[in-house]
């Protein structure tokens, strides 16, 4: 079965004194995306004391939902979480079409992307 979801698992690098306020962050990022993208499927956010770091993994339902949330959800905290912390690589699972591909790049995201091979779900 042909699926058009897209994942995203993605770095944040905190700078020192501020994994709590990047973590903060994303408890209202992650609420904005429950609240206002019906195609943010999933949302899990884990934190590394050790790296001072935080680790992101959005689920979408297709690369519509991924350009909605760059646009909206993203745009507006993107400022914030650049004063704080440092974006590390960003990894697109799924088909994202170029022109999301370039507006990732234009972001000055470290973004790489593959396509789907092989997998299931149960």
């Amino acid at each position: 079965m042909e699926s058009n979801a897209v994942t995203v698992v993605y770095k944040w690098i905190a700078k020192p004194g501020k994994l709590g306020e990047l973590t903060e962050i994303y408890k209202h990022v992650t609420q904005a995306m429950h609240d206002n993208e019906p195609g943010a499927t999933a949302v899990h956010v884990y934190t590394s004391e050790e790296e001072n770091a935080l680790y992101v993994r959005d689920e979408f339902a297709d690369a519509g939902a991924v350009g909605y949330h760059l646009t909206e959800t993203a745009a507006k905290h993107f400022g914030s979480l650049l004063e704080i912390a440092t974006p590390g690589p960003f990894y697109f699972f799924g088909d994202v079409p170029a022109e999301i591909q370039q507006a990732t790049r234009q972001m000055g995201l470290a973004s790489e992307f593959s396509g789907h091979a092989a997998g299931f779900d149960r």
